[in-house]
């Protein structure tokens, strides 16, 4: 007898949880997805800050269709001239600051984040890494290193040595960065807290510690770049720059890419002692940077960014009820807070049930996490908030 699909799903693809959603979507577009019965979800969290334009948006369907038509997989990264990644880099460069100039395609976050920690080790000769408590960076080993939060390394330990996790927002812990560091870690906008937004003032005098010292700044934009915070990067918030940034997540459109982007200097010393100082056999694949490229190119032409600042405010307007214990929130990306995570799964749950997809935060389980496609228009933010006050009203009275 056949396994059914829940059968297969459980039995042969790996788990990573005892209690997946075990929705069976058929199909998604925009703000939506469709399951194999034909109801109806609307995305609140983008795939986790990955649709930021939306599930399949058809200039991004028509590049990728179009690539792949023409040309897939062709040789390693970085040996033969390919269109898709010219257009991509070009694109990108023309929006970054001049400093920025010089991209490594990869394939995800926690691979960009791999490639910066070789790349300011190779450049600075150190071996200090140092990033902030309850920061996000990805999971392979390098990557979970560097996050701040021990419930998630604790049982994959011994880890990188070198590594040092300050508290966030934090002047005077500014004083461990030092002439034997090669990087700082920082995401401007830390997600996995939910939501904590640097201090400006904080985040200068961090640049300006690097500076003094020599290690490299590394901004960590995975999940705030791309229009999340309502700018096209947090750079743009802070007027505060990187020798090194990373991006994933929004850049790809729905396809798997990441990149970490410096300046050609930096970046040269992976030429050579050794050659082939960074490697990827699928990094920057023509289908997904075509697909990137496309994605970004309407990014720029559209008025998303330009309306997050409104759309928030309507969610802040719209999310009030006693039980909501804090909101924190930076454009198009909110957590509410709750008593505990019980009464936040049960608000998630209840959501779920009557098609709003929201989830939690790794390290603040009792947060609801708001992060829409940014083309969710008022009417939508409307309905979302009213089922989400109608399953906390449900659960909590």
């Amino acid at each position: 007898m056949a396994l059914s699909k829940r059968q297969i799903f459980l039995n042969h693809i790996a788990q990573t949880s005892d209690a997946p959603l075990m929705l069976e979507i058929e199909r998604a577009e925009g703000m939506y997805m469709y399951d194999v019965d034909s109801k109806k979800y609307m995305d609140l969290i983008a795939g986790i800050s990955v649709s930021n334009i939306g599930h399949c948006h058809p200039e991004v369907v028509k590049a990728v269709q179009k690539q792949a038509a023409s040309y897939m997989h062709l040789m390693v990264y970085g040996e033969y001239i390919q269109t898709p990644q010219n257009i991509l880099a070009s694109l990108l460069t023309s929006v970054l600051p001049e400093n920025l100039n010089n991209i490594y395609f990869c394939n995800s976050g926690t691979e960009a984040t791999e490639g910066a920690m070789k790349l300011a080790k190779r450049f600075t000769g150190r071996t200090e890494i140092i990033s902030f408590e309850n920061g996000y960076h990805g999971s392979t080993q390098g990557a979970l290193s560097l996050i701040g939060d021990e419930y998630f390394k604790s049982n994959y330990r011994p880890l990188l040595p070198s590594t040092r996790q300050l508290k966030y927002n934090c002047i005077g812990c500014l004083d461990y960065i030092t002439n034997k560091t090669a990087a700082v870690f920082v995401e401007p906008v830390q997600a996995e807290s939910g939501i904590t937004p640097a201090d400006k003032e904080w985040l200068q005098a961090l640049r300006q510690k690097c500076n003094e010292t020599g290690a490299l700044l590394v901004f960590d934009e995975i999940q705030s770049g791309l229009g999340r915070t309502g700018y096209l990067f947090a750079i743009n918030r802070y007027n505060v720059i990187p020798d090194i940034l990373t991006l994933a997540k929004g850049l790809g459109a729905g396809m798997p890419i990441g990149a970490f982007i410096s300046s050609k200097e930096i970046m040269s010393v992976f030429m050579d002692q050794p050659v082939l100082g960074h490697i990827t056999t699928f990094g920057g694949h023509p289908v997904n940077c075509a697909a990137a490229a496309a994605g970004l190119s309407f990014l720029l032409g559209s008025n998303l960014i330009e309306e997050v600042k409104e759309k928030e405010v309507l969610f802040l307007e719209r999310l009030k009820h006693p039980s909501i214990k804090k909101i924190n929130h930076c454009g198009l990306w909110l957590s509410l807070e709750f008593e505990n995570y019980e009464t936040n799964k049960a608000i998630i749950d209840e959501c779920i049930a009557n098609g709003l997809i929201t989830d939690w935060f790794l390290f603040s389980s009792n947060k609801l996490r708001i992060a829409p496609p940014l083309i969710i228009t008022k009417e939508e933010i409307e309905w979302a908030c009213s089922t989400i006050l109608k399953a906390i009203q449900k659960v909590t009275f």
